[in-house]
């Protein structure tokens, strides 16, 4: 098992399967900027699915335990899962979720994606209030619908459900108790997640983030709380359960409380980029290994070699100096 300049091991694999949305969420892709006009990868320039099987098999054997199908929007991506299927074979995978926004996640969908291997899901929801709620996904998109696909998900089997909430001050912060409160005793988890500053088109501001203290606090008023111990090394959300037994929430807070030196995640973009930071600038071409033919042991030779040179830790140093650098825009990375 490789290890990174700060002594982090590989565990965690995030897999973009496309680059295109159906919403257009401001924080992630605002419409100014992934308009009518933005040209998306094409469909040769994707992995294709025995791809993607091939380097999730590789990254394995040097650690990777979970996998995470990100997008984009991944439910885009025809046919996922047949992919869900092969990567459900992978030996060493313990764990293999996805993150969707949920407005394709039909009642049969998520029995397939769950038939197929899939173990659990998180479901993005930004507000429980329809109007915010449309007027964050930009598409005119009502949360009913999202809810419909937390119900499917559930009687699918895919549990726990993680609803992941980015926050943005003045925007949706005044429905962080209603969201405590709808989920609380559902065994669903709401992860409250600061909004960051990844890529370069959001217009992030330090003064539109909401601290995860401050989430914390405002819950705490409602409900007596109590802090939990991570599931894992390298667990991003910091765990909180209720005292009355009604379950738990999260708080993710890579801004104002960096986790980089637990970091065990890399990311590969739907076109075959290994990228070793969310905020990271350039990425390693695989596809160009993959597509010339290179064996198994050349691939995993490269693989470590870049993990071994591995020192990012951007929350950790980030300044108005880091905040301006160019960086991978989030639709590309996958979260």
């Amino acid at each position: 098992m490789p290890l990174d300049r700060l002594g982090r091991p590989l565990r965690d694999l995030r897999i973009s399967v496309t680059d295109r949305c159906n919403f257009r969420c401001p924080y992630c892709m605002p419409r100014e900027i992934f308009g009518r006009d933005f040209e998306f990868l094409k469909r040769e320039d994707l992995l294709s699915f025995e791809e993607i099987a091939r380097l999730a098999k590789l990254f394995a054997q040097i650690g990777v335990e979970k996998i995470r199908l990100t997008g984009g929007e991944p439910l885009l991506r025809r046919d996922l899962e047949s992919l869900v299927e092969m990567l459900a074979r992978v030996k060493g995978i313990r764990d293999l979720t996805l993150t969707t926004n949920g407005s394709l996640l039909t009642r049969e969908k998520a029995q397939a994606l769950r038939d197929a291997g899939l173990h659990r899901i998180s479901i993005s929801l930004d507000s429980l209030d329809d109007a915010v709620f449309r007027s964050m996904n930009d598409v005119n998109f009502p949360v009913k619908r999202v809810l419909d696909a937390i119900d499917f998900a559930d009687a699918a089997g895919l549990n726990p459900i993680k609803i992941d909430m980015v926050l943005k001050r003045g925007v949706n912060d005044q429905s962080i108790v209603d969201m405590a409160g709808h989920f609380r005793g559902t065994g669903h988890i709401v992860r409250f997640i600061e909004y960051m500053d990844v890529g370069t088109t959001n217009g992030w501001r330090m003064e539109d983030v909401v601290p995860g203290r401050e989430v914390v606090e405002r819950i705490r008023r409602e409900w007596p709380i109590e802090p939990l111990q991570a599931n894992y090394f390298g667990e991003v959300a910091e765990r909180w359960r209720y005292t009355d037994g009604a379950g738990e929430f999260g708080v993710i807070t890579s801004v104002t409380q960096p986790f980089c030196g637990s970091c065990t995640r890399a990311r590969l973009t739907a076109e075959g980029k290994f990228y070793l930071c969310l905020f990271a600038s350039e990425g390693h071409d695989l596809r160009k290994l993959l597509r010339h033919r290179a064996s198994d042991e050349d691939i995993l030779d490269d693989i470590r070699g870049i993990w071994r040179k591995r020192d990012d830790r951007y929350s950790e140093i980030r300044s108005s100096e880091t905040v301006g650098l160019p960086k991978v825009e989030m639709s590309k990375i996958g979260g």
